[in-house]
């Protein structure tokens, strides 16, 4: 918590014209070139303005960079380094040959920022749960939340120190809690002159819009070839990767193209469990297109949100989808008894050379103090020391949250939110011998922007999940 705030301290403003502004801010490129190489980098000086045209004296400006051909199919992110005065440097790597557009969005100007970080550690005020209690055919609705003010007697459900409430039901006992919704509440914690700055016609503002594009050439240059297979434990530079036609190519190690028999091959005994929200449930929807033999088992639970099973018995092959425990937002009426408090889950897998575990959390918390998700994140740290101090072999993958919709509501779901969690997730987990998907790069190559990506984008993260598993 004290890191996050010193990277985004209180940043107060008399009026809009003393923030950043896209217009008056100015991008230019360091040693321009009529041509440029494939492989080399390409670098930016962002200097930033406010309103009437100063220079801003300090940073923490929310900023994405892209590159792309759309007649390739191809994009990439770049890198974003503040030098805390104002100043940013934007480095592109020119991954291909062609004609390259870049981008360079003010997602945020830092005063938003600052605004959304106190904001949302402000209160739990912003979503509302409401617990279904039953007895029989009998049905009692309560409120429910990671915190709750009120006088009346509540059932605590406790997590590893991580709790969550119900107000207790008349003549009901706590146990009787069995489905859970939510709905977003008209609570702000924002003034009115920050809803301005964050209001959509002000969220991701183009910085480049004069910039025209810049030619790549091969140079008679021979690419650089990665040798090392892609192994869980490595570590994934920023930008990881790039897509062309279509296809993500990781820069740090040689993917391994799979055909049909590899990959039947390889997921021969396999147990894997998805562990998360409904961005890995996408996952489970997209394994039988790969392998064809997969079957869902009926479980008989209900809902959108129940637990998924998929089974091959020749293979001895079984994928299970679970979401994760509290919070879980969304107005479709969910069954608690079917979701996974993520380190319990852990703590239940024995783990072997077979056994594979992947875990995707975030989307959810994006609307609650930031604690909450770095004691999550915590919980599930420790629970994978003691699955590795009992089980080596086990592979654990994370996948990093997808970007969201520009049209999401800041406050609630926007993808500063998103930022800080990939941030904290990465950095928690740094020392780990994890894998790591990184959604949050491949996203903004892709340029999906969306929090369920098409199925081309889901299908690029399952071919990397593949190659660290195969």
């Amino acid at each position: 918590m004290k890191q996050l705030d010193q990277l985004m301290p209180p940043r107060p403003f008399p009026h809009v014209n003393s923030t950043t502004s896209a217009t008056h801010s100015t991008v230019s490129v360091l040693n321009p070139r009529d041509t440029y190489c494939a492989g080399e980098h390409l670098d930016l000086l962002l200097e930033a303005r406010d309103h009437l045209g100063r220079r801003k004296e300090y940073g923490g400006d929310f900023l994405r960079a892209r590159m792309s051909s759309p007649t390739l199919r191809a994009g990439a992110s770049g890198e974003v380094t503040d030098f805390h005065n104002g100043s940013y440097l934007v480095r592109f790597t020119l991954f291909w040959e062609g004609p390259v557009s870049l981008s360079l969005l003010l997602f945020h100007p830092s005063e938003g920022v600052s605004a959304l970080w106190r904001a949302r550690n402000q209160g739990y005020g912003k979503i509302i749960f409401k617990g279904s209690f039953q007895n029989g055919t009998s049905h009692v609705f309560t409120e429910c939340g990671l915190v709750l003010n009120t006088s009346t007697e509540l059932c605590q459900y406790l997590y590893n120190q991580e709790a969550f409430y119900c107000v207790k039901p008349q003549h009901m006992p706590c146990g009787a809690l069995t489905h859970m919704s939510s709905r977003n509440q008209d609570i702000s914690y924002l003034t009115a002159e920050e809803k301005g700055l964050l209001r959509r016609s002000n969220v991701g503002v183009e910085m480049m819009k004069e910039f025209k594009n810049i030619a790549v050439s091969s140079c008679n240059k021979e690419s650089k070839t990665v040798t090392e297979k892609c192994q869980i434990g490595m570590h994934i530079p920023v930008p990881g990767g790039y897509v062309f036609k279509g296809k993500w190519i990781t820069t740090s190690c040689q993917q391994i193209p799979l055909n049909t028999i590899k990959i039947s091959d390889c997921f021969k005994g396999k147990l894997i469990y998805l562990l998360g929200d409904s961005t890995l449930r996408q996952w489970i929807d997209h394994f039988p297109k790969i392998v064809k033999t997969l079957k869902f088992f009926n479980l008989h639970g209900t809902g959108k949100f129940m637990k998924l099973l998929l089974l091959d018995q020749e293979k001895h092959l079984q994928i299970q989808w679970m979401k994760h425990s509290h919070p879980f937002v969304t107005g479709t009426l969910y069954s608690v008894i079917e979701q996974g408090y993520i380190p319990r889950e852990i703590d239940q897998i024995p783990g072997d050379e077979n056994t594979v575990i992947v875990i995707t959390l975030g989307q959810h918390f994006r609307p609650f103090p930031i604690e909450v998700f770095i004691r999550r994140v915590i919980s599930i740290r420790k629970a994978i020391e003691l699955l590795f101090l009992r089980s080596p072999a086990t592979k654990v993958i994370l996948k990093t949250e997808n970007t969201r919709d520009m049209n999401d509501d800041p406050e609630k779901f926007g993808d500063f939110h998103g930022y800080i969690q990939y941030l904290t997730m990465k950095d928690i987990f740094k020392d780990l011998n994890v894998g790591v998907i990184d959604a949050w790069d491949m996203s903004i190559a892709y340029d999906s922007n969306c929090i369920h990506p098409p199925a081309h984008v889901v299908n690029n993260q399952i071919s990397m999940f593949l190659n660290y598993i195969c």
